[in-house]
């Protein structure tokens, strides 16, 4: 797997620059089954990375823009009165994808939020009292602008502990950026990157057969026991994370060591995904709430003062 993941990372450089480390953490949190939550301002490739996952896992992907005025119905689909036959047929929405973008989620309304909670949870949805299951590899992708700026609101912290990981991107330094003009100065017209030339590297049913086999990674007591210590370490001092975060933390540690090519997990690979895995859940207890920075510096303190064993 290990091979595959430079694979994966040297395709997507086509499109993405210096994106290697957030490229290798949103695949660990696809092996690993989970959710992906992306904040950060505008123009920095948000989307543009979910694109180029898409493509390159073979995945079938839809895109729903968030705003103020979207209805739940827009994103799971309606019943729709059928003239012709004098009947009403089910219309499925764009949730029914095996990847799904939720592109500036914080802009809609709590109600339309939540439409996508049982989705990301279980991996279904219940419209009218039926119950339809979504495709397999199910994958879905939140980003959001900070929080701060206009337009926008804090997800509730029902839908922030569905997201397994939290990834900025940040903005690019000089040099990165450099690359960037370099790359698009004799592009005309502004023309966007064609998805269409990149690679396509697996199929959905050995991305299906990949999440299986990272979760049979052997877990060592010792592992679990660190596992825990970080999590009794938030305790100690009213961090509360939920026990959906130490499974996640888990599983994000178990996705590293596949890719990474070990059928065990080491206490590195915990320490690697353990920031993307909790800050935005500390970011609640934060002198500022939402506050990914300080959110931050408060993970790194309890990594910094809690031993691996």
């Amino acid at each position: 797997m290990e091979s595959f993941l430079r694979e994966f990372q040297a395709e997507a450089g086509r499109a993405l620059i210096d994106r290697e480390r957030e490229l290798e953490l949103a695949l660990c949190c696809f092996v690993s089954g989970g959710n992906l939550l992306i904040e950060d301002t505008p123009g920095v490739g948000k989307t543009t990375l979910v694109k180029v996952m898409a493509r390159l896992l073979g995945l079938d992907f839809k895109r729903v823009q968030f705003t103020n005025d979207l209805l739940p119905a827009d994103i799971l689909g309606s019943q729709v009165f059928d003239a012709g036959r004098q009947s009403f047929s089910f219309h499925r929405g764009p949730i029914f994808a095996q990847l799904v973008l939720g592109d500036e989620l914080n802009r809609a309304s709590p109600r339309t939020q939540s439409a996508v909670l049982q989705a990301m949870d279980e991996h279904e949805v219940t419209i009218e009292g039926l119950t339809h299951g979504l495709p397999e590899p199910f994958f879905f992708v939140g980003t959001q602008n900070p929080h701060e700026q206009i337009g926008t609101a804090m997800l509730p912290e029902s839908q922030v502990d569905r997201f397994l990981m939290r990834i900025a991107l940040g903005t690019p330094g000089r040099e990165t950026q450099r690359k960037l003009l370099e790359r698009h100065r004799n592009t005309a017209g502004g023309a966007t990157f064609d998805f269409h030339s990149l690679r396509v590297l697996a199929t959905p049913e050995e991305l299906c057969e990949w999440q299986r086999k990272a979760a049979a990674v052997h877990v060592s007591e010792a592992v679990s026991e660190y596992i825990l210590d970080l999590f009794e370490g938030a305790r100690t001092r009213e961090w509360s994370l939920s026990p959906r975060a130490s499974l996640g933390l888990q599983r994000a540690g178990q996705a590293r060591a596949f890719l990474r090519g070990r059928e065990y997990v080491l206490p590195d690979d915990v320490q690697e995904v353990f920031l993307p895995v909790t800050t935005h859940r500390l970011a609640q207890f934060s002198r500022v709430p939402g506050d990914p920075r300080e959110a931050a510096t408060m993970a790194r303190s309890l990594l910094e003062q809690t031993r691996s064993r």
